[in-house]
């Protein structure tokens, strides 16, 4: 005779499935804070713009680099890249390792809307952490690490 599982502790699947519900929830939790955030501080960016200005904040990339980052197609990164080019934000530039390649990089206006909108990120970052310790945010961003290498390990 099988027993049901207590309703207090979900069986290991059921757990399973929570924690991919979870996790994406509070990814879409964040992209949606951040989009707020930004929105109340005057900017029309994208999370995806937000993404790649901050990594563009950390010197040149290529453009498939900047879609790895941003979790975009290459078409939509050129996309994304045009609108932020016509806004004055980030320029292309032929690669002087490889005249076939370009790399992007931010214009001066673009690393002026980066000192704010990097404000921004440090709000969310906060509003995430709230009622955390130090200590708890360290774990938790090490588990997810260790949840995120477990999942991308190759056996």
């Amino acid at each position: 005779m099988n027993t049901p599982c207590p309703a207090s502790r979900p069986s290991s699947s059921e757990a399973g499935t929570q924690l991919g519900l979870l996790f994406r929830q509070v990814r879409d939790a964040m992209w949606a804070r951040m989009e707020r955030e930004l929105a109340g501080a005057g900017h029309s960016l994208t999370f995806s713009q937000f993404v790649t200005l901050k990594r563009l904040a950390h010197g040149e990339a290529s453009a498939s680099e900047l879609a790895r980052k941003a979790e975009l197609n290459p078409g939509a990164m050129t996309r994304l890249l045009d609108r932020l080019e016509e806004r004055g934000l980030t320029v292309r530039v032929a690669d002087p390792a490889d005249r076939r390649a370009l790399l992007v990089s931010l214009t001066e206006a673009g690393w002026t809307m980066w000192a704010d909108i990097d404000q921004c990120g440090a709000r969310v970052r906060s509003r995430a952490f709230e009622g955390l310790s130090d200590a708890e945010q360290d774990a938790l961003v090490r588990l997810l690490r260790q949840v995120r290498d477990n999942l991308t390990r190759e056996d």
